[in-house]
């Protein structure tokens, strides 16, 4: 009986030991943020001579050869040290390499306009400074497609260029699509205002929410874990997360409509603490009570400016604001809930109930999440 007792200690100290190394592992492996794989953004603009599209993307990832559909961090990628080279090259250099493959990567850029593919002209290629090698470098791409604005007309790229959204600009309300990588996207008119539909968007930006949790959002992962492991009783369970989910519903429309506005700067290091803290309190509190559903709150309404900042960068046009903001929302609480699923289906509902679960689970586990945001917390800061 001693002997059983002790193989369940130290199966389940293996388990833990070997979940934290996980945990670790991922969280230094996918931090770099200049390394983070974003969906391109395209402005389609109408022209004179047709349409123009300005493309904002990652040209070093291009240049590499990386195939963006397939990872979510550039590290990952067996060309990562050709991508770090070209990190290193000056804005001129970059914009001298790029535009000696234009015309390979104009062949993987399809427009066409009554099923026939339309020529694409370069104009302009932009790159921004690279002030800070914390964070990617982005530039834009300027090049003029001969269609006619009035009649529809479709855009799709090469699966290895990853996601990207377009933008029309110039029309009375202007679109949003949000295209997966490889996909050709509906029909496209600049010169009229397009059908308004909103099942289309608010499916479209339900994997837009999801895989900003899974596999993009980290820090909100460990946030989520950090609530997990405080009750692993899916009553705690369903409380905390509703909490969670109220607050940031109310700021990432408050901050989407721009009713509220704070700088990332101050944002990104208060979600760090954010984990410092419900992993520090789960090492000191033993039962969920009011107060920390107060405080899972607060934190929420943080994490909900966190998630903003992504549709922001997407720019809705404000008719379409109400299914984006819904679908996105959906998928981030379907993220959040799979989290919760496959912590409570792998841990939760096998080791919950032994006398042993907090102290070989819940502690270690919880001091390793804390760790890492305090990590995250400093680099953020300084």
């Amino acid at each position: 009986m001693i002997f059983k007792h002790n193989c369940q200690y130290i199966s389940s100290l293996i388990f833990n030991v070997t979940l934290l190394i996980k945990i670790l592992f991922i969280s230094l492996a996918t931090n770099a943020q200049s390394h983070e794989v974003n969906p391109a953004i395209a402005d389609i603009l109408q022209k004179k001579d047709g349409v123009q599209l300005e493309i904002r993307l990652n040209i070093e990832a291009l240049l590499s050869g990386i195939d963006l559909s397939n990872v979510s961090n550039t590290d990952e990628a067996k060309q990562s040290a050709k991508y770090d080279f070209y990190r290193g090259r000056s804005d001129i250099d970059l914009k001298s390499d790029f535009s000696e493959i234009w015309p390979s990567i104009e062949t993987e850029i399809k427009i066409k306009q009554d099923n026939e593919l339309v020529a694409l002209r370069l104009k302009n290629i932009i790159v921004e400074g690279q002030e800070n090698f914390d964070y990617p470098r982005f530039s834009t791409i300027v090049f003029v497609a001969s269609v006619d604005p009035y009649r529809p007309f479709s855009f799709q790229w090469s699966k290895v260029y990853g996601d990207i959204v377009l933008r029309g600009q110039g029309s009375v309300n202007g679109f949003t699509q949000y295209l997966q990588a490889g996909i050709e996207s509906s029909d496209i008119t600049i010169g009229k205002q397009p059908e308004y539909k909103f099942s289309k968007v608010f499916f479209e930006y339900i994997p837009v929410g999801f895989t900003h949790i899974i596999p993009k959002g980290l820090d909100h992962i460990l946030f989520v874990v950090g609530i997990f492991f405080l009750s692993t009783k899916l009553s705690a369970l369903f409380w905390q997360i509703t909490f969670f989910t109220l607050a940031h519903s109310v700021t990432l429309a408050m901050a989407s409509l721009g009713i509220v506005r704070i700088s990332p700067s101050i944002v990104e290091p208060l979600i760090a603490a954010s984990i410092v803290y419900v992993a520090v309190e789960n090492c000191y509190s033993k039962t969920l009570n009011l107060r920390r559903s107060i405080i899972v709150f607060c934190f929420g309404l943080l994490h909900g400016l966190g998630f903003a900042s992504v549709l922001a960068d997407f720019g809705l046009p404000i008719q379409q604001f109400v299914p984006a903001l819904v679908g996105f929302n959906i998928g981030v609480e379907l993220g959040q809930i799979s989290i919760v699923l496959i912590l409570f289906g792998l841990i939760g509902y096998w080791f919950n109930t032994k006398i042993w679960y907090r102290k070989l689970i819940t502690l270690p586990i919880s001091s390793v999440v804390g760790l890492i945001g305090l990590y995250w917390f400093f680099e953020r800061v300084i």
